[in-house]
C-alpha cells in the first residue's frame, strides 16, 4: 500500500464497515462475515453468511491442490490451478453480492473487504505460499476497496505466515473481559491456537484439524466429514499410534510453526491401512486432539481455558477429547461465549483489512516469527 493511499484511509480512531471473506482449508465454501472496528477494537459484529462449495467445485479445488504441490513460483497457474481460481474469484463475488442484497446493504456502505483466498500451498521454509484469489477483479466486480494476498508480506520477510487471526483472538478476549489466561483454538482442515496473556500473544498451527479426518472418510465411505462426530464416537482409539504419530518432528517444535495441509497427510502415510472406517475416524479425531495438548508444554503456562471455533467445535466427539486431554482446563465453544463458531476467521479478515488500511501490524515474531511486527495484504481499488 503507497503512503498516499494509507494516509487518506488510516484516520486514527475511524470505525468503518468490513466485510471479511474466508475460505479455508477444508474447502467446504465461502464465509461471509461484517464487521465494524477501527483496527483495534472491534465496535459490533454484524450479519454472517456462507456460500457453500457445490461437489463438483470441491473436487476442482482438489485438483487444484494436487496441481500445485510442486510448484515454486507463487505466480505460476497450471490449467487446475487457473481454472480454480476462476472459480474460487466467482464464488466470492457471487457470496458478496448475495450478502449485500440479503442484508440491504449498498456498496458505498462497506469501506473494503478482507479477502483471503483459497490455500492451495504453503511452505514458509521455502518462502512460498500460494492462495488463489484475484483481488484485483474481485474489487472491479464489486465496486469495494479489497484487501488481499494477507501472507505473502510476512513469508517474504521471513515468517511462518500463519496463523493470522491471533490479533483479532486479542481483541475478542479483550470484550470477554476475563482475568484467567485464555487460548483460542481454531479447528478447521489446519488447527491453530492463540494464547493470549493480556497483551502478549503466542500463536501456531498445533497440527491437522478436520482435514486427515474428512480426507479418509471421503477416501473410505464418500462421505465429506464426520457429522456430529458419530463415527469417531463408535470407534476405538489407537493410541499407539497416536504416539507413533506424535513423535513427528513437527510436534515437538515451539511455536510459531505452521505446516500445509497436505504435509499432514505425509505424516499419516500408510498407518491406518486396514483398520477399520469407525476406529480410523476415532484415532484421527484423537490424534486433533493430542497435537492441540502437546502445544501447551511449550506455553509460559497452561491456559485455563481453551475456546474453540471453526468445523471441529461442532464435533462432539472432538470437543470430548479435547476436554480430556486439555484438563483441568475448561474448553468450551466459540458459541458459549457469544462468538461466532463458523464465522470467527472470516471476521478475522473483516478485521485485518481494517489493520492493514491503517498500517497496523497483522502479524509479530511471537505470532509467526516474522522479524519484527508486520502489516501486510495488497490493497487494490475498484
Amino acid at each position: 500500500m503507497s503512503e498516499q493511499v494509507a494516509s487518506e484511509l488510516s484516520s486514527p480512531a475511524a470505525s468503518m464497515l468490513a466485510i471479511g471473506l474466508m475460505s479455508g482449508t477444508s474447502q467446504d465454501g465461502v464465509d461471509v462475515a461484517l464487521i465494524d472496528s477501527d483496527g483495534e477494537q472491534i465496535g459490533r459484529f454484524g450479519a454472517t453468511a456462507c456460500r457453500p462449495y457445490t461437489k463438483a467445485e470441491r473436487t476442482l479445488l482438489r485438483r487444484a491442490t494436487a496441481a500445485a504441490a510442486n510448484l515454486t513460483d507463487r505466480t505460476a497457474r497450471p490449467d487446475a490451478v487457473a481454472e480454480a481460481e476462476r472459480l474460487v474469484n466467482d464464488a466470492h463475488a457471487e457470496a458478496v453480492e448475495s450478502f449485500l442484497a440479503a442484508n440491504g446493504l449498498q456498496r458505498g456502505e462497506v469501506a473494503v473487504i478482507g479477502f483471503h483466498g483459497q490455500t492451495l500451498l504453503h511452505r514458509p521454509k521455502a518462502r512460498l505460499t500460494l492462495q488463489i484469489g484475484d483481488g484485483r477483479a474481485l474489487a472491479a466486480r464489486l465496486g469495494i476497496l479489497v484487501v488481499y494476498d494477507f501472507r505473502a508480506a510476512d513469508v517474504a520477510a521471513g515468517g511462518q505466515g500463519a496463523p493470522l487471526a491471533s490479533v483479532f483472538h486479542r481483541a475478542l478476549v479483550r470484550r470477554l473481559q476475563r482475568p484467567s489466561l485464555i487460548a483460542v483454538l481454531n479447528l478447521g482442515g489446519v488447527a491453530n491456537s492463540t494464547y493470549i496473556d493480556g497483551e502478549d500473544l503466542i500463536a501456531c498451527d498445533t497440527g491437522p484439524g478436520n482435514a486427515l479426518l474428512d480426507d479418509f472418510l471421503r477416501l473410505h465411505t464418500g462421505e465429506p466429514l464426520d457429522t456430529d462426530g458419530r463415527i469417531a464416537a463408535s470407534g476405538t482409539v489407537d493410541e499407539k499410534t497416536i504416539e507413533r504419530l506424535l513423535q513427528h518432528p513437527f510436534f515437538a517444535l515451539p511455536p510459531p510453526k505452521s505446516l500445509d495441509r497436505n504435509e499432514f497427510r505425509g505424516f499419516l502415510g500408510d498407518t491406518l491401512d486396514g483398520i477399520g472406517v469407525a476406529d480410523g475416524a476415532a484415532t484421527l479425531t484423537a490424534l486433533t486432539a493430542a497435537a492441540v495438548a502437546r502445544i501447551v508444554a511449550h506455553l509460559p503456562r497452561a491456559p485455563a481455558s481453551w475456546i474453540v471455533a471453526g468445523g471441529g467445535a461442532r464435533n462432539p466427539t472432538l470437543m470430548r477429547m479435547l476436554a480430556e486431554r486439555l484438563a483441568p482446563a475448561e474448553v468450551e465453544s466459540a458459541h458459549a461465549v457469544g462468538w461466532s463458531v463458523d464465522s470467527l476467521e472470516a471476521q478475522a479478515f473483516a478485521y485485518l483489512a481494517v489493520r492493514s488500511l491503517r498500517g497496523l501490524p497483522l502479524t509479530f515474531p511471537t505470532t509467526t516469527g516474522a522479524p519484527r511486527p508486520l502489516t501486510g495484504g495488497v490493497l487494490v481499488r475498484p
